[in-house]
């Protein structure tokens, strides 16, 4: 029987696993993934790449590391985590999402095995399982993978990539990985087996230690740690169109010394996200996964790379008869926030209007929202809102969770829509939004300023 769906179901089926998910533990429904994978007849068998891991940084890691990869000229796959508007972005080819209708098709296969075989599995073991099922349809050897919330119980680590690289190690995420920096750690770090090449980024000294603990417990790695075995400079090469200054990132690793790489996303942090991505590369091409790039495909392609929904700025953003900047950034922890705090606060300072710019704000209800608000002004009127993720923090939620001793305005609103509209009256015309804290807002932002998903 040859089975199909459209498009459109893809998300309901989703959903309804999202909700029920069938009353079986959680470590069974891991399991199932690579029950799944063979019955799918192993489409993961012939990817070689990397799996990106940690809490902050993973996504514009990928993104970076896509662009080297590719610069190699081969094609590569890549499965970022979440998607910001619609499944498709699950599923890239050389940066560029599938179809729907290509999505649709790999989607039907994993559905049909997981029926007949009546395998309950959780969503992200679908989503990794219709990716690799696109990459065998489509002839693609190469994947950037990004673990999602774990690391070795990551839907994705039974990709058996066998680069392995960490961004970092934040508080995030304590219900399921623990309630420490040790803790976490050593649930990301774990997804490295014997035998792999690791890339780790800068740790703080307890994750850094814990980092070190487990990967003793394995055999035959290569490790290269920031700092260490790798290195970078980055110096500044004029303005960019958001005003910010354009950087230029010089890369040193154990295998090659990369100079005048172009670093088009803002912020200090992807510095450190480029240089990664490029040691992840250069870990490819030690273990024959690629060859090495040319220096001047390789600058193009990084200079070309785009990650939406990560500080983007949309200029002329109009809403009905209201027009004016929005700044939208996916940050979903303390962590996170602060670190592109500053940027968010040179766009602020940039802005002109006379008045301060208006956050928007929504979170999944185990976020700690007084630590994510913290690094901005309190003075900023913010709008709370709910999105239509499974497991968003109402607005009741949010605002109880506020510091009782912040100072601006704060309203509520029941939908994104509403609070972008809200938002636009309190900063009135030629202001600046800034929309942040659910990755779910951020797409649903997008959405509702008509910008196609990328």
């Amino acid at each position: 029987m040859i089975w199909s769906v459209d498009y459109s179901d893809c998300a309901d089926v989703l959903a309804h696993v999202q909700k029920n998910p069938h009353g079986h533990p959680r470590v069974v429904r891991q399991a199932n993934v690579s029950r799944l994978l063979e019955a799918l007849g192993r489409p993961e068998r012939e990817l070689r790449g990397m799996l990106v891991i940690g809490t902050n940084g993973k996504g514009s890691t990928c993104a970076f590391a896509v662009s080297a990869v590719a610069a190699t000229g081969v094609q590569v796959g890549s499965m970022p985590s979440p998607h910001l508007q619609e499944l498709r972005e699950r599923i890239r080819v050389d940066g560029v999402p599938v179809t729907r209708a290509e999505y649709a098709a790999a989607f039907a296969e994993v559905w049909q095995a997981i029926e007949q075989h009546g395998l309950p599995v959780l969503a992200q073991g679908i989503y990794t399982a219709t990716a690799a099922v696109h990459f065998r349809r489509a002839g693609v050897r190469l994947a950037v993978a990004e673990a999602g919330i774990g690391g070795s119980r990551a839907a994705a680590a039974e990709l058996g990539l066998d680069v392995k690289v960490v961004t970092g190690i934040g508080l995030d995420h304590t219900r399921l990985l623990g309630g420490s920096l040790s803790q976490i750690t050593r649930a990301k770090v774990a997804a490295a087996q014997d035998g792999d090449h690791v890339v780790l980024g800068r740790l703080a000294p307890e994750a850094a230690t814990a980092a070190d603990q487990v990967l003793k417990e394995r055999t035959g790695l290569s490790v290269w740690r920031m700092d260490h075995e790798i290195h970078y400079t980055a110096r500044a090469a004029g303005r960019g169109d958001d005003g910010g200054t354009t950087t230029l990132v010089d890369v040193f690793t154990p295998r090659a010394v990369h100079r005048d790489l172009p670093c088009p996303l803002s912020g200090a942090h992807q510095h450190h996200n480029l240089a990664l991505a490029v040691a992840a590369m250069d870990s490819m091409a030690e273990r024959g996964h690629i060859q090495e790039p040319y220096a001047e495909r390789l600058r193009a392609r990084l200079a070309a790379t785009r990650w939406p929904g990560r500080l983007e700025l949309v200029a002329h953003a109009r809403l009905n008869d209201w027009t004016g900047r929005v700044l939208l950034d996916g940050a979903t922890n303390p962590q996170g926030v602060a670190t592109v705090a500053p940027e968010i606060l040179r766009h602020a300072r940039a802005d002109g209007n006379s008045g301060p710019p208006v956050l928007v704000f929504a979170a999944m209800d185990d976020k700690d929202v007084s630590g994510m608000l913290a690094p901005l002004p309190d003075h900023w009127p913010l709008v709370l809102t709910r999105t239509d993720a499974p497991h968003a923090a109402n607005c009741t939620t949010l605002h109880h969770r506020l510091s009782p001793d912040r100072r601006g305005p704060c309203l509520t609103a029941q939908n994104t829509l509403t609070a972008l509209h809200q938002a636009a009256e309190l900063t009135g015309p030629g202001g600046l939004i800034i929309v942040f804290g659910s990755h779910r807002l951020v797409g649903e932002t997008r959405t509702a300023l008509a910008l196609p998903p990328v």
